[in-house]
């Protein structure tokens, strides 16, 4: 029996919620309803969803504070997060990424453009083809294990900083545009704008930590992975 994708919607108007439900059945997904944070928690301890559709705005807890929690957890750090909003302005699409979303998606939106969105992110959560690992200047990324660590020390990263880090990882001393990343690291994935590459770029800094500097801005131009000198080559 083929697996239908699990979303888990945490969505606190009945309304919107069966909405999202109904189309996201028709179209091969299987929805779980949450309406609140404690709701979405039980249903994340009882089962793992492939996908959390959050709404910005919940009862108790807000969107951004059940984000910046499931990131901090080591269970469900890698469950892309897609934040739901009537918020539109760039200040609240930056703060919905810094706290931990990998998209977000403005209320109203069409079942085409969700659907699209949903799909995007379960393209960059899937295994890589090649999963091999790779090594350069102490910083180990093994994209089997979906592990990354920097001179023995495991590095927390999110699913999209991941794969940002292997593809920077596979292309060194290399320019990359904003517009290059997003084709190459988010794909066919029309929505995102190129201020969302800076965000998780950023991301990736701040979880590189002492490894962050290998990651540099190339000013006008985009970004650039250098290793230090001596740093092993990586795969073909």
């Amino acid at each position: 029996m083929r697996h239908l994708p699990k979303v888990l919607v945490v969505e606190d108007e009945p309304a919107i919620a069966e909405l999202i439900a109904v189309n996201l059945r028709h179209n091969g997904f299987a929805p779980v309803w949450a309406e609140d944070g404690p709701s979405a928690q039980r249903e994340l301890d009882a089962v793992l969803p492939d996908v959390i559709l959050l709404d910005w705005m919940l009862p108790g807890q807000s969107g951004l504070q059940l984000a910046r929690r499931w990131r901090a957890d080591a269970r469900t750090r890698a469950i892309p997060i897609l934040m739901l909003t009537a918020r539109g302005d760039e200040p609240d699409k930056v703060a919905g990424l810094d706290a931990g979303a990998d998209d977000y998606i403005t209320k109203p939106f069409s079942t085409q453009e969700l659907l699209a969105r949903i799909r995007a992110v379960l393209r960059r959560r899937a295994p890589e083809q090649a999963a091999e690992a790779v090594e350069l200047g102490g910083l180990l990324l093994d994209a089997a294990a979906h592990r990354v660590a920097y001179q023995g020390t495991e590095l927390r990263l999110g699913p999209t900083e991941f794969k940002l880090l292997r593809y920077f990882m596979k292309h060194p001393e290399r320019v990359h545009s904003r517009a290059q990343l997003l084709d190459k690291v988010w794909g066919d994935h029309v929505f995102i704008e190129e201020r969302t590459v800076d965000v998780h770029v950023k991301r990736l800094r701040e979880a590189l930590g002492p490894a962050s500097t290998m990651v540099e801005t190339v000013r006008g131009a985009g970004y650039r992975f250098s290793a230090p000198a001596g740093g092993a080559a990586p795969a073909a």
